[in-house]
């Protein structure tokens, strides 16, 4: 039973529910269903709360019985009868006083009234609840529960369902409350839909990218030495990483990028300035303390009398207060804007233990990291430009299904969870709105979920196979420039402070190398893949009746070679069709093999990776293909 299950949800506000889609409501609906079969089969469950989710939905519970997989089939046949049933969903308000006593007497995430079992958790989550806010129960059948909804109409519209893992849980995602069981689950619309989704989860195990990762010698997690979360690049993952700098670069130096270079680490007051101590604390490495000129007798002792002379040192967690100093390190006029500062800035974030996941959640990453400083009158025509760099890195990987997630702050939040700036914020989202709609670019508005400083855009793709993936931020900055003093002299030669858009198109080399992986399930393109061609003859090298043979697949090596393309070679004894065996395994992407016949007619017989023979081909026109296909990176 895991015990690494994310923390549980932010309670959703009502505007936050009206907006449930109608597959939300389905699964929401679901886990009433579920929490009523369980109370059948053991009645003295104690249920917590229990919503829809990205891929599904749970609930948590506290319960005598220890739930297992086991279990499941007996859950679902009693979630059929309720479905069947057809039972109405039945929404009631009730005044706060009637909530207490059902919750007190059992009543509240139960079958019926149970004297001596209060519903304990609903008891805290009804003093959650903000007064003058409506209280209301859901019933289906028998069961009654303390919920905001919304749910469909009937038990029996909730269609297909699927009970899918069991897991630990602290309530509220808090190690010091209760630990509970949590039970996912998945609905759809229908079987169909049903089954292709657990379709899409076997090709998705199939395409792990720990698994292909390891296959093919990519990257290596080492946490008895190096920690957990820090990965290292092995030299066939190392191609990966440069191949998509070299895109980076390329793309950002055509687009009027500089590039920069910062230190992995801080004063204290960088980041203190910039706002991220002490809101961020908790996702950054403990501080190291450094004592600048300690005497030598002093080395390597502790000494209390100095502690406070000391200064604080961060590793960095992440890039922007460097470039703010950058920024700064010079005077500024508006005819140096927009300055657009890019870096593959190396960062460290501490995530919980229990969150870490392969590539896809770290603790050292390198981001593609860029801050463009810019007037309000250039801000449409750059955010627009970075929008447009999103676009062309779509083209190259084949993502042909993308949507760009744009958050914005909340009223409520201002001056704790954001900045207390109300008109600069509703001033910027309007700025981003304009912006995406002119662009006609798909994307969607969520409401309290921006950045602290300003509003963003998470940039969420689909891979080859239906998963999807959050790659990338686009972010605003109207807050932090003015805490550094970052100041440009306009043209009345007054001093304006610039906005800054934090742009990431290609994430962080961890995240993005890992959905690349499942995307082309370890087969990448040619200009991208670690093995890109390999030569293979139908003779050995040792073999003198070969030696003419060997000088002409050398020659081809040679010219590869000089276009800088990584080629090997397989000249050995065994038989060719275990040789092209041999690099199929190891997803070569283009084998060139090379008989007696092909020396004589100046050509090569040529195998695509998964595709076999595509026939024979002059040598010259081979070789300009290559060079052609990898330099176009199609």
């Amino acid at each position: 039973m895991a015990n690494d299950t994310p923390p549980s949800p932010e309670r959703k506000t009502l505007d936050d529910r009206a907006k449930m889609t109608e597959l939300e409501r389905i699964r929401h609906s679901c886990a009433h269903v579920m929490a009523t079969a369980i109370l059948r089969l053991w009645p003295d469950a104690q249920f917590a709360y229990g919503p829809p989710v990205e891929n599904g939905f749970y609930y948590d519970l506290e319960c005598s019985h220890r739930i297992s997989p086991e279990d499941f089939e007996k859950i679902e046949a009693e979630m059929k009868k309720e479905i069947k049933a057809n039972n109405v969903f039945q929404r009631t308000e009730v005044p706060r006083e009637q909530a207490l006593r059902d919750a007190q007497n059992g009543r509240l995430g139960g079958l019926a009234e149970r004297p001596g079992n209060a519903s304990k958790f609903k008891l805290d989550l009804i003093a959650q609840i903000p007064e003058g806010e409506a209280i209301s129960y859901y019933q289906n059948g028998d069961f009654l529960d303390l919920c905001a909804g919304p749910h469909v109409m009937r038990t029996g519209n909730i269609g297909a369902f699927k009970l899918t893992s069991v897991a630990s849980a602290y309530y509220k995602g808090d190690e010091k409350n209760p630990q509970l069981q949590r039970i996912y689950g998945t609905a759809f619309k229908n079987k169909t839909q049903l089954d292709e989704y657990f379709k899409m989860l076997e090709e998705a195990k199939r395409r792990d990218h720990r698994k292909i990762g390891a296959e093919m010698g990519l990257f290596a997690l080492d946490a008895e030495y190096v920690g957990p979360g820090m990965p290292l690049w092995l030299p066939k993952g190392t191609v990966l990483v440069e191949e998509l700098e070299k895109l980076a670069k390329e793309t950002e130096f055509a687009a009027g990028y500089v590039r920069v270079r910062t230190p992995h680490l801080a004063k204290e007051k960088m980041y203190k300035t910039s706002g991220h101590l002490p809101y961020y604390a908790e996702s950054m490495f403990p501080p190291m303390e450094l004592i600048e000129n300690r005497p030598a007798s002093a080395k390597g002792s502790p000494d209390e009398s100095a502690e406070s002379q000391g200064e604080r040192y961060y590793l960095k967690a992440m890039n922007c207060p460097h470039h703010h100093r950058i920024f700064a390190a010079e005077p500024r006029s508006y005819r140096d804007l927009p300055l657009r500062l890019a870096e593959y800035g190396c960062c460290y974030r501490y995530e919980q233990s229990g969150e870490l996941f392969g590539l896809m959640r770290v603790r050292s990453l390198n981001m593609n990291d860029a801050h463009i400083y810019c007037t309000e009158a250039q801000f449409a025509a750059e955010f627009q430009a970075v929008n447009d760099m999103y676009l062309k890195y779509f083209k190259i990987f084949g993502l042909e299904k993308y949507q760009m997630r744009f958050s914005t702050h909340a009223k409520e939040g201002l001056g704790k969870k954001y900045v207390d700036e109300p008109e600069l914020w509703l001033k910027t989202e309007d700025m981003v709105r304009n912006v995406l709609k002119n662009s006609g670019i798909n994307y969607v508005e969520v409401a309290n979920e921006a950045a602290f400083y300003g509003p963003k855009i998470d940039v969420q793709v689909w891979s080859a196979i239906g998963r999807e993936f959050t790659i990338a931020t686009n972010q605003v900055d109207f807050a932090v420039p003015a805490r550094f003093g970052l100041q440009y002299k306009d043209r009345d030669n007054t001093l304006k402070t610039p906005l800054c858009i934090h742009r990431a198109p290609l994430g962080t080399h961890e995240r993005f190398i890992g959905f690349l992986i499942e995307h082309y399930a370890g087969n990448f393109p040619l200009w991208l893949a670690p093995d890109q061609v390999r030569v293979i003859t139908l003779g050995a090298e040792d073999d003198p009746a070969s030696a003419t043979l060997m000088d002409y697949a050398k020659g081809i090596v040679n010219e590869l070679r000089a276009g800088q393309v990584r080629v090997s070679t397989d000249f050995g004894t065994d038989p060719v069709k275990a040789k092209i065996a041999h690099a199929e395994e190891l997803r070569v992407h283009t084998m060139l093999v090379i008989g007696g016949r092909d020396l004589e007619a100046g050509v090569v017989s040529v195998r695509l990776h998964g595709k076999g023979p595509q026939g024979t081909r002059p040598k010259a026109e081979a070789v300009a293909d290559i060079l052609r296909t990898i330099h176009a990176r199609t």
